[in-house]
């Protein structure tokens, strides 16, 4: 209901913002029809239509944009709700029933290993949250120390086993030769984890995730994330590194997460002085993924 009413606010403004342009020129028009000999106030009156019509046009432009910012925003508000409330309300559950029924040891066992899964999964959602804030933080300093990108790469895949319980062959490293960068260690491995993670959950069915490195004309380090799911649409290939930004469709509605991950990916990368970029044929036909960093000197 909420994205309907918004949706009709900027069919509106842009409509109402079309006929103040249309009466704008309809107005110009029979006044020039009527002081055509006026070299003067031609002229005036064009560059008076030009303002119009501009700033018509700019407030239109700004209108919609702000409107799809807050859609945007309370989307993201949102999902990181839900993503923090699920958590809290699993570990009560099970805290309750430790609480209230007498449950042998084998259960109890796997009340807890639940309860710290839920408690790992509110804590990576919060991390999130805090990570989008710095990465937003004009000014920050890196703690930059030389990094093998490789031990980035086995350690991101060794806890995105563990955490999204995956077999071991559903992530596959293809490692190229031993390739060092300069950066912040929490930083780059934030990043790299976001790419296997965000791979994992858009592959649907036919999970399969290959991550690769190699050096790219001796400047760059480059990882490559590729999988076999959705896909992306040519369309969104840029929008999806936008804050909050999440493509359309019903996997993406399915998908659990807050819309940040690829946003953080992208700000490491341009913090680093790097790139990241999305490659894709087009949906069901999978995707890759490509962090660019520069290698050590």
């Amino acid at each position: 209901m909420v994205a309907a009413g918004r949706r009709k606010s900027i069919a509106f403004f842009i409509a109402l913002g079309a006929s103040l342009i249309v009466v704008a020129i309809l107005l110009y028009v029979g006044w020039v029809l009527l002081n055509w000999r006026s070299g003067i106030l031609l002229f005036l009156g064009i560059l008076l239509l030009a303002m119009i019509v501009g700033g018509v046009v700019l407030n239109t432009i700004f209108l919609v944009r702000e409107i799809r910012r807050n859609e945007q925003h309370d989307a993201f508000i949102n999902a990181v709700t839900h993503e923090l409330k699920t958590p809290v309300a699993a570990i009560r559950l099970y805290l309750e029933t430790l609480q209230t029924r007498d449950v042998d040891e084998a259960k109890r066992k796997e009340f807890y290993r639940i309860m710290l899964d839920e408690s790992g999964r509110l804590l990576a959602t919060i991390e999130q949250v805090l990570r989008t804030g710095r990465a937003g933080a004009a000014g920050r300093k890196l703690y930059v120390e030389r990094i093998e990108i490789g031990t980035v790469v086995e350690e991101c895949l060794s806890r995105a086993r563990m955490l999204l319980d995956i077999p071991p062959d559903a992530l596959e490293y293809r490692p190229g030769p031993s390739l060092s960068i300069m950066g912040d260690a929490d930083e780059v491995c934030a990043a790299v984890s976001n790419l296997i993670e965000n791979a994992v959950k858009y592959s649907g069915a036919d999970l399969k995730v290959v991550v690769e490195t190699n050096e790219v004309d001796g400047k760059y380090v480059s990882l490559r994330v590729r999988d076999r799911g959705v896909g992306i649409p040519k369309s969104e290939l840029k929008r999806i590194f936008k804050r909050f930004y999440r493509a359309p469709g019903s996997m993406a509605s399915r998908v659990k997460g807050i819309g940040v991950g690829l946003y953080i990916v992208r700000s490491v990368a341009k913090r680093h002085g790097g790139r990241a970029w999305a490659e894709s044929e087009g949906p069901g036909q999978g995707s890759t993924f490509v962090l660019q960093l520069p290698l050590a000197k």
